[in-house]
């Protein structure tokens, strides 16, 4: 398939730490979707957003994951991603709807799991 590409999923980390999802197009994807007053698209729209969302927000969720590990047990900014984690797992159960409802839930738990990926990599990486 001419232009297609697979997103790598590594919950073990076989590959290395760097992230495999490409941010820039869902951090602005994101900001759209909460620009919403109002949403004048089509359900199979909707749809469609909310399934990329829901994927990206999974592997987002296993990032999170994956870099929460590696802090002690009683680091409080690993009880932190846990939350943020059980907070991701009870949205992403929720079944999926066309609407610009759902796909805004999606968004707001994308942006809640890059704040809280962005403050674990803060912890490993030196200040310069």
């Amino acid at each position: 398939m001419i232009g297609a590409h697979k997103v790598q999923r590594d919950p073990e980390d076989l590959l290395g730490t760097q992230s495999s999802l490409d941010r820039g197009p869902y951090e602005a994807l994101v900001s759209a979707v909460l620009a919403w007053k109002s949403s004048h698209l089509d359900d199979c729209d909707h749809e469609q957003i909310a399934l990329q969302m829901t994927e990206h927000a999974r592997g987002l969720a296993c990032d999170v994951h994956r870099h929460a590990l590696r802090l002690p047990e009683r680091d409080g900014r690993r009880a932190l991603a846990e939350v943020v984690l059980g907070d991701a797992e009870r949205i992403l159960a929720e079944p999926l709807e066309a609407t610009a409802a759902c796909v805004q839930d999606r968004a707001r738990l994308i942006r809640a799991l890059y704040a809280r990926l962005d403050r674990l990599v803060a912890a490993f990486d030196p200040p310069v």
